[in-house]
């Protein structure tokens, strides 16, 4: 949370507090809003997206959750648990569809035979 000198009144500690909040939940938002369109839009992340993803790190700054913003908060848990949700069934279709496609594949070419005596 944003420092305020001693002698601010109250209202003002409060107004940064609900800004740096907002601000938190916006992150979370844009994030959450690019997670569904790889799903809705059924492309691969690219390697930075990836990586961004993962060296995120929760803000520690914050305090706790303005009673004003638990609304919003709560639904954009919800929205993350879908995503969540929708994500590991993607996953699972993809790894249904490679075990498929390794099936119809047939013998590894390594296994192939080599010879055929066509006199037998």
């Amino acid at each position: 949370m944003a420092t305020v000198t001693s002698g601010a009144p109250a209202g003002a500690v409060t107004d940064l507090w609900v800004a740096a909040w907002s601000e938190a939940l916006d992150e979370l938002e844009l994030d959450l809003a690019g997670a569904e369109a790889v799903l809705r839009d059924a492309h691969l992340a690219s390697v930075g997206e990836v990586a961004r993803a993962a060296a995120w790190h929760p803000r520690s700054d914050l305090g706790p959750l303005p009673a004003a913003l638990h609304v919003r908060a709560q639904a954009l848990l919800d929205r993350q648990l879908d995503t969540a949700r929708r994500t590991a069934e993607a996953i699972t279709r993809s790894r249904r569809q490679i075990a498929a496609t390794r099936a119809l594949q047939g013998r590894p070419a390594d296994t192939a035979a080599v010879y055929v005596d066509a006199e037998a």
